[in-house]
């Protein structure tokens, strides 16, 4: 299994979450993500500034004054990254998990025929 897969940029993970948050809906509202992530305003700042920044969201402001709320979106890039990050990981831990023993195997029948 190759690492090349795994993008840098969802080494924080507070990113990779935000962008599977963001990616699941449509748009999402900067509060929203932020208190679900239960992260500080300036710290999810900084984490959807860099996703931004690589392409994976796009941040739009709407509203005057008081009201001004920002929603951010995922791009089909961010889609994309995050699907081939995901598959990545899932590799890279299937594949480092040792074969079911046969021995394994038949004990966890047993145990659950009893059950």
């Amino acid at each position: 299994m190759s690492l090349d897969q795994l993008d840098p940029v969802f080494a924080n993970t507070k990113r990779l979450a935000a962008l599977g948050m963001v990616a699941k809906a449509q748009e999402v509202e900067f509060s929203f993500v932020r208190d679900h992530l239960e992260l500080s305003d300036s710290d999810l700042s900084k984490q959807m500034k860099a996703l931004v920044d690589a392409g994976y969201v796009t941040s739009k402001k709407r509203g005057a004054g008081g009201d001004r709320k920002t929603w951010f979106r995922a791009t089909r890039a961010g889609e994309r990254a995050l699907t081939v990050h995901m598959d990545a990981l899932n590799r890279l831990v299937l594949d480092s998990l040792p074969p079911p023993r046969i021995a394994d195997v038949e004990r966890t029948t047993k145990v659950a025929a009893k059950e």
